[in-house]
């Protein structure tokens, strides 16, 4: 059992959980994620380690509220126990000193790229932090980015926070101003990483994206995560997370994350009718 001793609403529908597992915290590194299961019989979900205190045993898993297992989630409180948390898996990101690089979020992607964005500016490079969402109730980890970054800039749909467009607005303005950039780190909706992917691969600049597909025993023996890279299959829980944006074939992966769409609607109605009757 893992114990659960801070809880926070960050937004809408995006929550912090902070959660003893010493062993995880001491070896994490930046770009790994976890796969937690929270009672015997819940599914097994793939979170990101968006932080950690090794000094007192502790790492922080921040996530978006959309289906039944991440409902249940966002119910529990300090003190509360998580079943199984499985981890750290994944390659950590390449971290070192490539210059200027250009980190990109958007929504609750903001927290992949905090520690990516922490580890590229202890690494002295130059980092543009790009955060976006719908609007500016919905960004988070404002502070916490801007203090990871050299540059921070915000960008929503509806202009309330920033300019308002989309993050890859921004994009396409450094490169139009010729900033040199070396590097372009994205993790965000699949719609989002293949327009930055796109608009980077036309102008020659190196990306690497964050992958989420549907991932079940996360060690690469089930292969439901599976992707295509340059044509060749590889699972994102072994080979990745992250990969070359220019050699992912998006149209695939966006149609592998729908599969089970309309089985995790009625999961979460399900769920969310007996959440009714247990407050009648």
């Amino acid at each position: 059992m893992f114990k659960i001793v801070y809880s926070k609403k960050l937004s809408e529908n995006a929550y912090l959980l902070r959660i003893v597992a010493p062993e995880i915290a001491n070896k994490s590194k930046p770009g790994q994620f976890i796969v937690l299961r929270i009672d015997e019989k819940g599914e097994r979900i793939p979170l990101t380690i968006s932080g950690k205190n090794a000094e007192e045993g502790t790492i922080d898993l921040i996530f978006q509220s959309v289906g039944k297992t991440t409902f249940a989630l966002a119910a529990l409180k300090a003190g509360d126990d998580i079943r199984d948390i499985l981890g750290p898996l994944g390659n950590p990101t390449d971290v070192q000193n490539f210059g200027t690089v250009v980190c990109i979020a958007g929504g609750v992607g903001a927290a992949e790229i905090l520690p990516v964005a922490r580890a590229f500016k202890n690494a002295e490079n130059n980092v543009i932090t790009v955060l976006g969402a719908r609007s500016k109730p919905l960004l988070i980890l404002e502070n916490e980015l801007k203090d990871a970054s050299n540059t921070f800039l915000t960008i929503t749909d509806d202009g309330s926070s920033g300019e308002k467009g989309l993050v890859s607005n921004i994009l396409a303005d450094l490169i139009q101003k010729k900033i040199h950039i070396d590097l372009v780190y994205a993790v965000g909706p699949v719609a989002m990483m293949k327009a930055v992917s796109e608009m980077t691969r036309s102008a020659g600049i190196k990306t690497i994206v964050s992958l989420n597909p549907i991932m079940v025993d996360a060690t690469g023996m089930c292969g439901s995560c599976r992707v295509s890279i340059d044509g060749k299959t590889k699972f994102a829980c072994v080979d990745g997370p992250e990969f070359d944006g220019h050699k992912v074939d998006w149209d695939e992966l966006s149609a592998r994350l729908n599969i089970f769409k309309d089985k995790e609607k009625l999961s979460l109605e399900k769920y969310q009718h007996e959440c009714r009757l247990k407050n009648i």
